[in-house]
């Protein structure tokens, strides 16, 4: 069920028949206030995200495999290497969640 405050019903002034009804949407100006909020919202969770993915790369530079956390993809018990592929993979996702973060924190369009 959708909510009454999200919906209106507005007469077709194109059509001959004044008695057909469609639904529309209400672009209220406390919608665009939601939508300021849903961006700010998906920044802070890329920001967050951002930071995770490029201490989870240090760490996959930095540990060998087989002191990497069990839970942890390359985790290897009595291994030397370095999953070096794995920590380029999440600092290039971590960079990706930062540009994510920076253009929605952006002004709003001119539209």
């Amino acid at each position: 069920m959708v909510p009454r405050a999200l919906l209106t019903t507005l007469t077709d002034s194109r059509d001959a028949q004044p008695a057909r009804r469609r639904l529309a949407l209400d672009f209220s100006p406390r919608f665009g206030e939601t939508a300021r909020m849903d961006k700010r919202v998906v920044a802070i969770a890329a920001g967050v995200a951002g930071v995770a993915l490029v201490a989870l790369a240090i760490v996959y530079f930095a540990l060998p495999a087989r002191s990497l956390p069990s839970f942890f993809p390359g985790h290897e018990a009595g291994s030397d290497r370095h999953h070096i592929k794995h920590g380029i993979a999440a600092l290039l996702l971590g960079l990706a969640a930062f540009a994510l973060a920076w253009f929605q924190s952006g002004p709003k369009s001119a539209n």
